[in-house]
């Protein structure tokens, strides 16, 4: 089946309730011929880890925002609920849902995994917009497959009154990232679906430091590879980490 807007495929987009940042950066990184359809994750518990677990808990219930509308691959902008689960019951969960959906279903955790791996990348670095429990969480997951965590910059918003990650600049992102430019790492990630990453990590296109990438450019990458039915290789990545393509529309939108 052929669309108007994606002929080479359509997303279907997970998307944390709040989250203000995951829809306008996916948007800018589409190649042409690909297009997302979106659904919220909703939650009504009263902590960040409680809602993050719920989101997890309903990834399933939350496909049928999707109805028949045909998708390729479904894609989980969430990465807080991966850390939480855990690699095994992430990696279970992710096979049940895409037996059960006919399609490749990804979450940005495993998008990053599977970017690091095609780098052959192992000694990382982390730009963190978490609290100490969610980033301990999460230095747990990346070590959990086989990465070494040597260095962690943090950009944690305490003070914001909307949302601790949401509402994070993407300059306050940047100058986090520049603490790790000299640093001995294979790659950084900028991590969370929330933090404004784009910006920076054209800023660092170039740069003397390390491969740069986001949870949301990886995500963008797996699932074009999953549309593309090939492998995750390096050869594929790369122009993204390059910025082909979307950081032009990047630019263009900000001439706006």
């Amino acid at each position: 089946m052929s669309l108007e807007y994606a002929p080479r495929g359509l997303v279907g987009m997970l998307t944390p309730q709040a989250n203000t940042t995951v829809e306008p950066e996916l948007n800018l990184l589409w190649p042409a011929g690909v297009a997302m359809i979106n659904a919220r994750l909703l939650s009504d518990k009263d902590t960040m880890t409680a809602r993050l677990a719920d989101y997890f808990a309903n990834y399933g219930t939350s496909l049928r925002q999707f109805a028949n509308a045909p998708v390729g691959v479904v894609a989980a902008a969430c990465t807080g609920a991966s850390y939480l689960a855990g690699r095994e019951r992430e990696a279970s969960v992710a096979a049940e849902l895409s037996e059960r959906g006919g399609c490749p279903f990804i979450t940005a955790a495993m998008a990053v995994v599977d970017a690091l791996g095609a780098l052959s990348a192992s000694r990382i670095g982390l730009v963190s917009p978490y609290p100490d429990d969610l980033n301990d969480a999460s230095v747990a997951y990346w070590r959990s497959h086989g990465l070494d965590v040597t260095e962690v910059a943090s950009v944690f918003n305490a003070e914001s009154a909307f949302h601790p990650i949401y509402s994070l600049a993407g300059s306050s992102a940047m100058r986090a990232l520049r603490a790790l430019e000299d640093k001995p790492l294979d790659a950084i990630v900028m991590l969370g679906t929330g933090m404004p990453t784009l910006a920076p990590i054209a800023a660092a296109v170039g740069w003397s430091g390390p491969p740069v990438m986001s949870c949301n450019l990886c995500l963008a990458w797996r699932a074009v590879v999953a549309l593309d039915r090939q492998e995750p290789r390096a050869a594929t990545l790369q122009p993204w980490l390059r910025g082909e393509g979307w950081v032009d529309r990047l630019n263009a939108r900000r001439t706006d």
